[in-house]
């Protein structure tokens, strides 16, 4: 078990340098010729990460999404419960109407982030399966 967890710090503490190496280099080879910015060095370019880290993911992890609504509730979701089994068809129909004009930006929404899309739903396959949860 020890050997695991300092197997996962090293291979952690490696991937962070590599990260930091390439935000370093990424930097310096475009933003200084392209904005007048200064170069950085690797500790720079690590704090960076962690300035990054801070600002998109917030302090508890989650990607963000804890704070945002994401663990507590899945709005549409409730909003597909709360619709009749006409209110679905016509969802559906607009759904796929949608995906065909996006081709597989549109399709890339379906299931509610699952990837299966609309095509194979029905109102009662979903009430069976929220039955089950």
């Amino acid at each position: 078990m020890k050997k695991h967890i300092v197997k996962f710090v090293c291979g952690a503490i490696v991937a962070i340098a590599i990260f930091s190496a390439l935000v370093m280099l990424l930097w310096n080879a475009l933003l200084p010729s392209i904005f007048g910015l200064a170069h950085i060095s690797f500790w720079q370019a690590l704090g960076l990460l962690v300035l990054a880290r801070l600002f998109f993911s917030g302090f508890g992890g989650g990607h963000g999404r804890k704070f945002a609504g994401g663990f507590e509730k899945n709005h549409l979701r409730e909003k597909w419960r709360k619709m009749t089994p006409e209110e679905r068809k016509e969802f559906v129909k607009t759904y796929q109407h949608f995906g065909q004009h996006f081709g597989e930006f549109g399709r890339g929404f379906g299931g509610f982030g699952r990837g299966r899309g609309f095509k194979n739903c029905s109102s009662d396959e979903n009430d069976k399966q929220e039955k089950q949860d």
